[in-house]
């Protein structure tokens, strides 16, 4: 169990404030921050939590835009840890993009902030539970009332799903609406994140032809993962997620649960367990040499590195979905 996850997330929101009142109150930007408006030389002021939101801020705002992000590249974003540096980072913001229900300690700073135009992408689409259906739930059934906890506090607002980015459809309604709200915050220049808005849904809208293609006809529908990312992706494309350990990228499985993928595996002649980046290959390894099978990565594009296989979104996707083509025997 990771018990850093446990810390109350009120008590550090607490510190955090304090750190952003006694930072804003010394620090010599300030005046020039409200003279010109908050921007930064002559550009917006954005902050976002992590890449998903970085990335749609960056391709949106274009050159009208300073974007700053949150989370570092090759920081697991579920463990960020804020300092009072970055809280002020954030009050000092023109513009805040954020994911909520996936950093319970971002959460918490970003309402101490209070900037105005502040965006939850969880608003700008609809949120869902993925069950049994796709493997969302196995983590809790099997691993333990502490592992089931600690999985849900890392889930959307009800229990819902926040891994919304990784289904090309719901991040296009996303980039949608951080276009009108960039448009909103910066009118000026309104225009420019209207014509850059098209051309990432234009994107996105092709990546999706190219995952429903490329995965409609398949030897098998099921696929297993180290955590239960890619709900939303299996839904959309007609698959089957089923996942070691939950939602949470480093709860453990029990024994119940590696016995129970090796049967899935054998009766849906899975031939392949997928890792990800930024967490840990162990697990994954442990249980495919338990049931005879192979190991390949499937990203949840949380963050971009030297080990990512593509230099942003679009192309990490694209990596994805030849790594399920492969996995899953498409013809």
């Amino acid at each position: 169990m990771n018990v850093r996850r446990l810390i109350p997330t009120a008590a550090l929101a607490g510190s955090l404030t304090l750190g952003l009142v006694a930072l804003s109150a010394c620090s010599p930007s300030d005046a020039a921050d409200d003279a010109g408006g908050g921007k930064s030389g002559g550009k917006l002021a954005v902050v976002t939590s992590f890449y998903p939101m970085q990335y749609l801020a960056e391709e949106i705002g274009g050159s009208h835009v300073d974007v700053s992000t949150l989370t570092k590249p090759g920081v697991e974003p579920h463990d960020l840890e804020l300092g009072t540096r970055q809280a002020a980072q954030l009050g000092e913001a023109d513009y805040i993009l954020y994911l909520k229900g996936i950093q319970p300690a971002v959460d918490e700073a970003i309402t101490a902030a209070g900037v105005k135009n502040t965006v939850d992408a969880a608003s700008l689409t609809t949120l869902e539970k993925h069950g049994a259906e796709v493997g969302h739930d196995h983590g809790d059934e099997h691993a333990g009332e502490e592992h089931a906890e600690e999985d849900h506090a890392h889930e959307g607002e009800a229990g819902t799903d926040p891994h919304i980015w990784l289904d090309p459809v719901k991040y296009a309604e996303v980039a949608k609406g951080v276009g009108a709200s960039l448009e909103k915050a910066d009118p000026d220049n309104a225009a420019a994140y209207r014509k850059n808005t098209t051309t990432v849904v234009e994107r996105l809208t092709a990546l999706d032809s190219a995952f429903e293609q490329g995965l409609a006809d398949t030897s098998t529908k099921t696929f297993i993962t180290t955590h239960s990312a890619f709900g939303y992706l299996a839904e959309r494309y007609g698959l089957t997620q089923e996942s070691i350990a939950g939602i949470s990228p480093e709860s453990e499985p029990s024994p119940a649960r590696i016995k129970e993928l090796r049967t899935i595996a054998a009766k849906d002649k899975v031939g392949t367990v997928f890792f990800e980046t930024l967490v840990s290959d162990k697990t994954a390894k442990t249980v495919a040499a338990d049931s005879g099978l192979k190991t390949d990565v499937l990203d949840p594009i949380e963050g971009i590195t030297d080990k990512s296989k593509g230099a942003d979104y679009v192309e990490v996707m694209e990596s994805n979905l030849a790594a399920l083509e492969k996995a899953l025997g498409a013809k």
